[in-house]
């Protein structure tokens, strides 16, 4: 702790300053300044939105097509050199395997799911963007859904159920560790109830 008045160090237990000789701060009464600070600061509606959490579907089955589209590629690299293709042919047709599993890298990045203290938002396209935003007081219900298969590999579906106008039901698909994010997002939505 330090003075007021000075800036000199003054120890906890001590209730004047040695250098000035100043009331040493009163640390609960700080403590007390600080919490009332901060109430302040909630009551005055900042806002400011905080993100609970940011996800985007499962990137396994990007993964499994390059790691495929490269083994692919080198097959058919030494398939055309044994029937005698040039290289300067063989190898840009073989690396041509990998726009496959890149088409679908780039679908998966034009989808977003965010979950904030006030709203779910899905963010959809590349470079012309669609959000839609459900606000978390008209979620009614997130339900897991997982395959055997899915469940194996660690990832599912959330399904959420809502009172809109357009339809009640929204699913994120193929989401990492999904029983994680739907327990976020009912943590969240039991602060709103």
């Amino acid at each position: 702790m330090t003075c007021t008045k000075c800036g000199s160090y003054v120890a906890p237990s001590v209730r004047f300053c040695s250098n000035c000789g100043a009331p040493a701060p009163d640390p609960e009464t700080t403590q007390l300044a600080r919490r009332a600070a901060m109430n302040l600061e909630s009551a005055a509606g900042t806002d400011v939105e905080r993100t609970i959490f940011t996800v985007k579907p499962t990137l396994m089955f990007v993964k499994a097509g390059y790691a495929l589209a490269v083994l692919g590629a080198i097959a058919l690299v030494i398939l055309l050199a044994s029937i005698n293709v040039p290289a300067s042919i063989s190898i840009p047709i073989a690396l041509a395997l990998l726009l496959i599993p890149a088409y679908y890298h780039i679908r998966r990045n034009m989808i977003r799911y965010t979950v904030t203290d006030a709203k779910l938002e899905i963010d959809t396209g590349l470079i012309a963007r669609t959000t839609r935003n459900i606000p978390l007081s008209k979620i009614q219900d997130v339900t897991v859904q997982a395959s055997i298969p899915q469940r194996l590999m660690g990832f599912g579906d959330i399904i959420v159920d809502n009172a809109s106008e357009m339809g009640g039901t929204t699913i994120l698909h193929n989401i990492n560790k999904p029983r994680h994010y739907a327990d976020l997002l009912l943590r969240e939505l039991r602060r709103w109830q």
